[in-house]
């Protein structure tokens, strides 16, 4: 093992590490119904573990923690807003229930826009290699997409939870539409700022299985945990997640198919070609 790989490799193991204990404490809380006890510290590890597999899949751990500040920095200007004006989510106010709070916004929600941000983006379809506007601009508004699609679960159980209220309450589990998009909105500033600091977690397979597992756990959550159960919000963010998940996991399966038969082929081909010059091998690997 190369000192480069090692280096790549002790994040990852981190990353791993730190996922299952956010499992853990997931299926804790559900045990035990003390969700509010919880949230703090499931969302810490989730955006650890995010931090944790970016560094490690990019080697540039110091990029992965700036696109993590910058985009839990452009969560909290947006709530900051969001409880001082109603825009651009709608009218809404955060109770007592999660603290520390700063100017009226509790410290842990910009960690979990930082921590979601990246596993959204590293989900998002676009392959971190391709270059060009057009699969640029596309990687951020799926990335956004899929970050708002996660709000599908987060609202109703933080409204459950007393968390925070909505003035005028919505058609969605007293989410109004308002609220979806001013996530859009948000998180396609916070894909373009994690494109900016580092494009090349994008498809990173570590920071896209904490948002598949996050995919499972809620829907489980919502279908069979939560008391009282509430399969609507089961099926609707299970659907917009799972999504993202099974294209992510297809094109993985793709990807690895395309590798072994391009590996066979090869070996073929070298076997049957006898003894080639330096130069001829080359362009063969080439």
């Amino acid at each position: 093992m190369t000192a480069d790989s090692a280096r790549r490799r002790a994040p990852s193991i981190i990353g791993t590490v730190l996922l299952g204990a956010m499992v853990a404490a997931q299926v804790v809380s559900g045990a035990t119904d003390d969700l509010r006890g919880w949230t703090d510290l499931v969302v810490l590890l989730l955006a650890a573990s995010s931090v944790a597999f970016a560094a490690g899949a990019t080697g540039r751990p110091g990029r992965a923690v700036a696109a993590f500040g910058a985009a839990a920095a452009v969560g909290y200007a947006a709530e900051l807003a969001g409880v001082a004006t109603g825009v651009p989510f709608g009218a809404y106010s955060y109770t007592e229930v999660l603290q520390p709070q700063v100017l009226g916004v509790p410290v842990i929600v910009p960690v979990a826009w930082g921590g979601m941000g990246l596993a959204a983006y590293a989900i998002a379809p676009g392959g971190g290699g391709a270059h060009g506007l057009g699969r640029d601009v596309a990687r951020v508004v799926l990335g956004a997409v899929a970050l708002t699609a996660w709000d599908l679960f987060l609202d109703p159980q933080m409204v459950r939870l007393g968390a925070w209220t909505w003035h005028d309450g919505g058609f969605y589990r007293g989410v109004p539409l308002s609220d979806f998009a001013g996530w859009l909105l948000v998180s396609l500033v916070v894909m373009a700022v994690i494109h900016g600091l580092l494009p090349e977690v994008s498809g990173a397979a570590g920071p896209a299985a904490v948002y598949g597992v996050m995919a499972v756990m809620e829907t489980v959550g919502f279908a069979l945990v939560f008391r009282p159960p509430d399969l609507v919000v089961a099926v609707c963010g299970g659907v917009a997640m799972g999504v993202f998940v099974v294209v992510r996991v297809t094109a993985a399966l793709a990807a690895r198919a395309r590798a072994r038969t391009r590996t066979g082929a090869g070996a073929g081909a070298g076997a049957g070609a006898g003894e080639r010059t330096g130069s001829e091998e080359d362009v063969w690997r080439r």
